[in-house]
């Protein structure tokens, strides 16, 4: 338990009960923003590049991309879990993740061969790390 009596990870009927809204929904739509303008960068890259007007690299927009997209998922997270290492650990998987596609689409483009290799092996060691951190909190009754 958190020290206001809060549970460090929250069900959907505890969220329902949360006396923030407005707090909620600003995080909702940050959430959106970063997951649609992610995946339009790593999607479709060009477009993307043209409508910001930022200069046009594929391996460096899908990279931001990437991260962008881990953004999204963290503040999604952050409205159903209350533990900051699971939230991180979240974002961090799926971040990590997709800039391991990331690198494999694009191991063409430069990097060395085996980034993509080493990208995955850290989203499993941190995907293991994100399993053990919900079996405690769920062990210490946090979560349902």
């Amino acid at each position: 338990m958190a020290s206001s009596g809060t549970p460090l990870i929250q069900s959907a009927d505890d969220r329902a009960t949360d006396k923030q809204p407005f707090v909620n929904a600003v995080v909702a739509v940050a959430a959106a923003f970063m997951l649609i303008a992610g995946v339009w960068a790593f999607v479709w890259p060009m477009s993307f590049a043209a409508v910001v007007q930022f200069p046009y690299h594929l391996h460096f927009l899908h990279d931001l991309g990437a991260f962008q997209i881990g953004i999204g998922a963290s503040l999604l997270c952050a409205l159903r879990w209350r533990d900051a290492i699971a939230v991180a650990l979240a974002g961090f998987v799926v971040a990590t993740a997709v800039h391991a596609v990331s690198h494999f689409i694009d191991r063409d483009l430069g990097g060395r061969p085996t980034d993509w290799i080493a990208l995955s092996a850290l989203t499993v060691i941190a995907i293991s790390a994100l399993a053990a951190r919900l079996r405690f909190l769920k062990d210490r009754s946090v979560i349902p």
